[in-house]
């Protein structure tokens, strides 16, 4: 049976399984929701086993347990190791989604519901083109399964994990669909992420909350200050001012810069979808070379003080933020969080304490065009959707991508099928049907092209 059909006769069995596990809300950030992960680590087990493989575990760690799943034709065969993470953001705000975020919907041939795209959508890509591979007796090398459960929060215990466990998850390439494409009718393939690092600041000021008549303009507001101090990480060039940032920061090459130009891209449509009237940036690159070649700031969340209803008027004793940076290739993520920290002590004034913890990190990845399974999914794409992918960078960051190749010695090939539109991280995420059964069908032929 051909894929096409094989996927239209069992749609309603797919999605139905696919929405037993969005239906579990699997949130990594909130301790919550502990019991959660392992319910939905245990259904991934299940679904894997009913697909064919020869053994499905739960698999411990420090954080959320793993999933470990393989079938193995034989020992001599290529082994590709399929990676995805179970794990969802939290879906708030509630109020802004047209439906529960974990009872999906199908509103205009799109599953709508946390997860729907990131990642158990994507995961569920993998595992029903090895499903239909099995079932028609087409695999002739081995797969491997890992699917984990912290993600969302940085995988902060899969590189231990993967120390532990090198013999097992042995591999000559690792196949994840967590990325996007460039759209619908453009498809792509990510060669390259950027890295990230991640911190909580907290300036502190007087001992207690303060009376703002008896002591504003006496003496320092946390707040204010916090401000002042962020308002000077980014100069009105738009490079990051952290001395020695862009030490390993290499320039985008003039051969990869007329690639970059030449991909299609909609300016105005790029505003218009997101609401804003003008972009801004680093000076002297474009949009697409902001959003994926270059390093960039961002404040995450800032707080502190009164936020209730009505007036307080309150001089605050602590103010807080979360902040990012990007990284590209070759920035080292512990080394910029060092400089970070560095940085904002010396802006501190002395009215203030600052106290910088950094959260979680990771380094930027490429993949060479080169490599025979990046090819062979190539191949895949242009089966599916008809026409030949582009290679691009991504903006984004999955950091376990690095240790991948660090601890495993193994190369990635990111297949990804999301769309902008999708809205990961947002409310109303959703997943197009189309794209759903074109991932499939694209995922089946790299396996069929690798084989050959």
């Amino acid at each position: 049976m051909e894929i096409k059909q094989y996927i239209k006769e069992n749609e309603p069995r797919m999605l139905d399984e696919l929405f037993g596990l969005i239906r579990i809300p699997s949130i990594s950030a909130l301790p919550q929701h502990k019991d959660d992960m392992v319910r939905c680590a245990q259904h991934w087990c299940e679904l894997l086993l009913q697909a064919g493989v020869q053994k499905a575990e739960l698999m411990p760690s420090a954080g959320n347990p793993l999933v470990y799943a393989e079938y193995i034709v034989s020992p001599e065969a290529p082994t590709v190791l399929v990676y995805a993470h179970y794990d969802v953001m939290p879906a708030e705000p509630l109020e802004l989604w047209h439906s529960n975020p974990f009872e999906p919907e199908i509103r205009d041939e799109r599953i709508y519901a946390r997860g729907a795209d990131d990642d158990k959508g994507q995961g569920f890509i993998q595992v029903k083109a090895f499903e239909y591979l099995i079932k028609e007796g087409k695999l002739d090398h081995n797969v491997k399964f890992i699917f984990e459960g912290e993600e969302e929060i940085g995988s902060p215990s899969l590189g231990a994990f993967l120390e532990e466990h090198k013999e097992l998850l042995k591999a000559d390439i690792i196949l994840v669909s967590d990325t996007s494409m460039l759209g619908a009718e453009l498809p792509s393939l990510t060669t390259g992420l950027r890295g990230l690092a991640y911190w909580e600041v907290e300036v502190t000021g007087p001992n207690r909350d303060l009376h703002s008549g008896h002591f504003g303009g006496a003496v320092a507001n946390p707040i204010n200050t916090l401000c002042q101090m962020m308002a000077q990480i980014v100069d009105k060039n738009g490079r990051i001012t952290i001395p020695h940032f862009y030490d390993d920061v290499e320039d985008v090459p003039a051969a990869e810069r007329d690639m970059i130009a030449h991909i299609p891209f909609d300016e105005e449509a790029y505003k218009a979808a997101i609401g804003v009237d003008e972009l801004q940036g680093e000076e002297g690159y474009s949009t697409l070379e902001r959003n994926s070649c270059r390093p960039s700031f961002d404040i995450c969340g800032i707080w502190g003080g009164y936020t209730g209803k009505g007036s307080k008027t309150v001089l605050p004793s602590k103010a807080y933020a979360k902040i990012s940076c990007r990284l590209v290739a070759h920035q080292d993520h512990e080394k910029i969080s060092q400089l970070m920290a560095d940085y904002l002590q010396e802006l501190a004034p002395r009215s203030v304490k600052v106290k910088v913890t950094p959260m979680h990190g990771g380094q930027g990845y490429v993949c060479p065009i080169s490599l025979p399974a990046y090819q062979a999914a190539e191949k895949g794409f242009a089966k599916a959707f008809g026409k030949q992918p582009l290679a691009v960078r991504r903006g984004g960051s999955i950091p376990i991508i690095a240790d991948f190749e660090r601890i495993l010695g193994t190369k990635t090939i990111l297949m990804g099928f999301g769309l902008e539109s999708d809205a990961i991280h947002s409310p109303n995420e959703n997943f197009r049907l189309d794209i759903f059964r074109k991932g499939i069908e694209a995922v089946v032929e790299f396996h069929l092209q690798l084989g050959k």
